[in-house]
């Protein structure tokens, strides 16, 4: 059975093109799909393959950069559509620009009950480090929006909006909390006295409490197929423009602006002649390979991907 095998650490990595071959040769001769991310602090990826092709992987990825905690889920519950394998070399395997980041001294992993504690002490300042088009459609009670649009913009708002003279407690999270080791990281090294992130981030959290204690509102972005999970982490309620890849609510969908494929009410004004056009034919193409029992690669592209 084909499963999906979710993994990330943060750690000094030497020389990853010499690793990326390594990887990229293995992964092809064992059937695996996906991609995995490498840069000189560490390494993130996500994919597909049969069990014993995935044990193979774990081995190799844990004799290369050590323990690492691996998140597995069924192919037919994730979302996932991945159709060729390629390992890739990035200067940092989530995007941030923040350069001599300590990632070794990060915030304090806490867990679901830990953390609704933390959602209810009046001197801790929680803040979602997601995008606002993902904060858009839920997050957690109390929370602050950073209102950005790409995880590149946080460091500046902390620097703007962070006094660790005044602010000594905060906490973070995000959809599975590699953005948060960025984050906490940056944070903790800003000067805030005391720095706590979700362990897992909203999926573990989502899979780990009970819906009468949760603290969760509304539904969580993911960047995949389904583009959003309700708290049992099925399919949510939200499709995805695939001009801006905003989510958008069935409401959006009824909206004169809306066009399958080619615009919605947040892009509409912004997406000019040329650019309809090129997504009407994307979209002509994408119902010609539907048509012929085909996926069409490249459609379920994200804006700022991110767990």
């Amino acid at each position: 059975m084909r499963r999906v095998l979710a993994f990330y650490k943060f750690t000094p990595v030497a020389d990853p093109a010499d690793h990326a071959e390594e990887l990229q040769r293995m992964g092809e001769q064992l059937g695996v799909v996906g991609t995995i991310l490498l840069a000189e602090e560490g390494v993130n990826g996500t994919i597909v393959a049969e069990m014993a092709s995935l044990d193979a992987m774990v081995r190799t990825l844990e004799t290369v950069f050590g323990a690492m905690t691996f998140k597995w889920s069924d192919l037919d519950q994730s979302g996932v559509g991945f159709h060729r394998f390629k390992v890739r070399i990035k200067p940092e395997i989530v995007s941030f620009g923040v350069a001599g980041l300590d990632l070794q001294q990060t915030g304090e992993h806490v867990d679901g009950a830990r953390w609704n504690e933390l959602l209810d002490d009046p001197d801790v300042r929680v803040i979602d480090t997601r995008n606002q088009y993902e904060i858009d459609i839920g997050t957690f009670d109390n929370a602050v929006s950073p209102d950005t649009d790409n995880f590149r913009e946080f460091p500046q708002w902390v620097q703007d909006n962070i006094d660790p003279a005044k602010q000594r407690k905060v906490a973070m999270f995000c959809t599975g909390g590699i953005r948060c080791e960025k984050a906490s990281a940056l944070v903790a090294q800003h000067g805030v006295a005391e720095v706590y992130q979700l362990n897992g981030g909203i999926l573990q959290y989502l899979e780990d409490t009970a819906k009468e204690q949760s603290r969760w509102q509304g539904e969580c972005f993911v960047f995949d197929q389904r583009v959003s999970v309700d708290h049992d982490l099925s399919q949510g309620q939200y499709r995805q423009c695939y001009a801006c890849r905003h989510p958008l609510s069935q409401e959006d969908m009824q909206t004169p602006e809306f066009e399958h494929g080619v615009s919605c009410p947040f892009c509409h004004s912004a997406v000019g002649d040329d650019r309809r056009q090129q997504f009407r034919e994307r979209q002509r193409q994408v119902r010609l390979a539907a048509a012929r029992g085909q996926a069409h690669i490249g459609v379920t592209q994200s804006k700022d991907k991110g767990p």
